[in-house]
């Protein structure tokens, strides 16, 4: 089977930040049968013509004359079942233990880009892995990812690591919503935008359950919260 992943991030600047913060950062990813990526394209493409709502998709960008464009997103993602799924990766920057990083902010922040990815990784599959485009200092991060993945899983084929523009990937800017909605609801974060508090509701009324972090073996919206003082 063929793959595609899109990946995003949220607070990520908490790992250089020197405020003190009880924030968590979250790195999300959205993983669609390479198959339906046109069709899907599409629907949001016809949901944007019947809402006529335009620009880029983003968690920041939800208001109440948008939520109900929003929460059709949010049903269309639930469609599909395990077809288009969601992972993401909650990290507090305070329980990071550097050392184990090279004391490279950078690096760990790619480790754990890493932890998100390879737990959904099988075998005899191919993936095409699509991340927002950021700078960084060491240009050699998704070529490394990539010969990472591939020593590791070597019955499948990480076929492409590669960074795009968000505002002109969907299917990138569908993970930030997802992921906007995860990062507010467990960062406390959703202040008293009621269009956003619909939103974190509706997800939860579709999966029977609050947003929280999961166990394992939820493959429709898994939510990792890694533990940092030793194991995964």
């Amino acid at each position: 089977m063929d793959i595609d992943i899109y990946c995003d991030e949220t607070l990520h600047d908490l790992f250089t930040s020197k405020k003190d913060s009880n924030q968590c950062m979250f790195i999300g990813s959205l993983w669609i049968e390479k198959q339906l990526r046109e069709e899907i394209k599409t629907k949001i493409k016809e949901l944007r013509v019947k809402h006529n709502c335009w620009g880029e998709i983003k968690w920041t960008k939800v208001t109440t004359t948008k939520e109900k464009f929003y929460i059709e997103l949010i049903n269309l993602f639930f469609s599909y079942g395990m077809q288009m799924r969601f992972r993401s990766i909650m990290v507090d920057p305070k329980k990071v233990v550097w050392s184990y990083h090279e004391e490279d902010k950078e690096l760990g922040f790619y480790k754990f880009y890493y932890q998100l990815l390879h737990k959904w990784i099988s075998d005899f599959n191919s993936y095409k892995i699509f991340f927002d485009m950021k700078k960084n200092r060491d240009l050699t991060r998704l070529t490394v990812l990539k010969k990472i993945l591939t020593n590791q899983y070597q019955n499948s084929y990480i076929e492409q690591i590669q960074a795009l523009p968000s505002k002109e990937v969907v299917l990138i800017q569908l993970t930030d919503l997802l992921l906007g909605a995860t990062s507010a609801k467990l960062n406390d974060k959703i202040v008293s935008n009621q269009a956003k508090r619909n939103i974190i509701l509706h997800i939860e009324k579709l999966r029977a359950k609050e947003i929280a972090p999961t166990y394992g073996d939820e493959t429709k919206f898994n939510i990792f919260k890694i533990r940092l003082s030793g194991g995964l």
